[in-house]
């Protein structure tokens, strides 16, 4: 695999991955649920798929080769942006006017 691909692969299951808790009522678009998810269960399934990205692109980079050290400054960025990337489910789910 290329690495264009590898980054490409990352970046779009980043985004469907910070979408899914907001554009479902599964817990971790699995296991269903009686009652509607609050907001903070939400944010804890952002958190759980931000890792969960994250250890993918960490096996893609294994298997390009060695990994590099990463400080605080990444983990910082890449945070920023997956909750970027969730912000059409955020504004689907809570800011978007339903009819009806």
């Amino acid at each position: 695999m290329t690495h264009t691909l590898s980054v490409w692969l990352v970046l779009i299951a980043a985004l469907i991955a910070a979408n899914l808790p907001f554009v479902n009522n599964r817990w971790l678009a699995v296991v269903p649920r009686k009652e509607a998810k609050t907001l903070g269960l939400r944010l804890g399934e952002l958190v759980v798929f931000y890792f969960l990205v994250g250890g993918i692109g960490l096996a893609l980079e294994q298997s390009a080769g060695q990994i590099y050290p990463q400080g605080w400054e990444f983990y910082a960025t890449t945070g920023a942006l997956f909750l970027t990337l969730a912000f059409p489910g955020f504004v689907y789910r809570y800011l978007f006017k339903r009819r009806g």
